[in-house]
């Protein structure tokens, strides 16, 4: 099946599941790199302040936050 044939089928609500190698799936630019960032105790507890209060961990908010610069930038 070519990829618009896949990709009309999906769109049209279909179930594709059948049609995909999930062994050999992946996802684009979404591989996970690791990084190490110190901060002030002052940043780290309003960083926790604003996650509870969002209801997030600390990661999630600070990724959420890098990944809003980014796209402005």
């Amino acid at each position: 099946m070519k990829a618009s044939g896949f990709e009309r089928r999906f769109d049209a609500g279909e179930d594709v599941a059948g049609d995909v190698d999930w062994e050999k799936a992946q996802r684009p630019n979404l591989a996970v790199r690791r990084v190490n960032v110190d901060f002030p105790a002052w940043v780290v507890e309003a960083l926790d302040r604003e996650a509870r209060r969002l209801g997030v961990t600390r990661q999630a908010l600070v990724k959420l936050w890098i990944a809003e610069r980014l796209d402005r930038a």
